[in-house]
């Protein structure tokens, strides 16, 4: 298990080793959010997304290929070790992973696919999937759309629920664990050709964001944990401005207080601040800043702090939150190459 202290100063960061990522990379955290980078490993091909188990002790990383895979870490001061080679998950390009019920859950972009990898006693990873849900439809967009894309899976605040969102499927499922094997409980669908790629819930427990891809909105839902409901409510646009091109949304997070929102939009290199009412039910756009690079691919609030993973020029940035108004301003950056998400301990 990993001591306390070093879990509230570290942070850990995901990149593509196919661009010139240094793989998984270890920082430490100052009071003043800055990172310091400490050190890297790279055993896992493009290890783009994170997570870490409740203890701090281990780290979980999906390997965004072709073959698909996941890998697991000891965390062992400010550095990572892998516990064993990577075990296929029976998908491909998985995009973004989270733990569940026992098990790390991936979702796999590639093959329209949730896949479920047992986790042991120790941390480490079973030798092999205990199920894969396979996604099906597709949706209006010719070339995004021709079949299942699934973006990202994560739990509920209750616990109870696994939530898959699909941008080929324009959907999301809600998913329970059979025997070890992902079955879908709902299946909810959003705007056809909104191409929902993220979801984020509000720390009230009843509400949950979905951030759209392929059109540059967020789609507020209504969450009942009793009944595994998710009940779209309204859309609201992440930009003052209608793009020329595609804009390409990708991260969102919700501060702890539920009070504001952000999202990430690649293609403007910008992101969006909302203002969240207090029923959790109505968003307003306050504005956009530049994100502090290019092509930010993943948000994280951790801290007081909001960090971005900017994919293209290679540097997380962060940014301090003004209480009142939840406009960030930038505070420093460090290099990592093709950075592609980063969580904290």
């Amino acid at each position: 298990m990993a001591d306390e202290d070093d879990r509230r100063r570290q942070a850990f960061i995901g990149s593509f080793t196919a661009a010139g990522g240094p793989g998984v990379v270890t920082a430490a955290v100052a009071d003043d959010g800055a990172l310091t980078l400490l050190s890297s490993v790279d055993g896992v091909l493009d290890p783009s997304y994170l997570a870490l188990s409740s203890d701090g002790g281990t780290l979980y990383a999906v390997s965004e290929t072709a073959e698909g895979a996941v890998a697991a870490y000891r965390v062992k001061g400010g550095t990572v070790e892998l516990t064993g080679p990577p075990v296929r998950v029976d998908g491909s390009g998985p995009t973004h992973l989270s733990l569940f019920d026992g098990h790390v859950l991936t979702a796999n972009y590639g093959s329209g696919s949730v896949s479920a990898v047992p986790v042991r006693a120790d941390g480490r990873l079973g030798p092999t999937p205990s199920g894969v849900l396979r996604h099906t439809g597709s949706g209006p967009h010719d070339r995004r759309q021709r079949g299942p894309h699934a973006h990202q899976v994560q739990p509920d605040p209750s616990g109870r629920w696994a939530v898959s969102v699909d941008l080929g499927t324009d959907s999301v499922r809600v998913c329970a664990l059979d025997d070890g094997r992902p079955a879908v409980h709902r299946e909810i669908a959003l705007r056809p050709g909104s191409g929902p790629r993220h979801l984020a819930f509000h720390p009230d427990g009843r509400h949950a964001y979905v951030v759209n891809e392929l059109t540059p909105t967020v789609t507020l839902c209504r969450w009942e944990a009793a009944t595994g409901s998710l009940k779209p409510l309204a859309e609201t646009q992440v930009l003052a401005d209608v793009p020329a091109g595609d804009a390409y949304p990708s991260g969102i997070a919700v501060s702890p207080d539920g009070r504001f929102l952000w999202t990430a939009t690649r293609g403007e290199d910008v992101l969006s601040v909302f203002a969240v009412a207090a029923d959790g039910e109505h968003l307003e756009l306050r504005g956009t800043v530049p994100c502090g690079g290019h092509w930010p691919r993943a948000l994280t609030l951790s801290g007081g702090f909001l960090y971005v993973a900017n994919e293209r020029s290679g540097d997380i940035t962060w940014f301090s939150v003004h209480p009142g108004t939840g406009l960030p301003a930038r505070a420093g950056a460090v290099r990592v190459a093709a950075a592609s998400c980063v969580i904290f301990g």
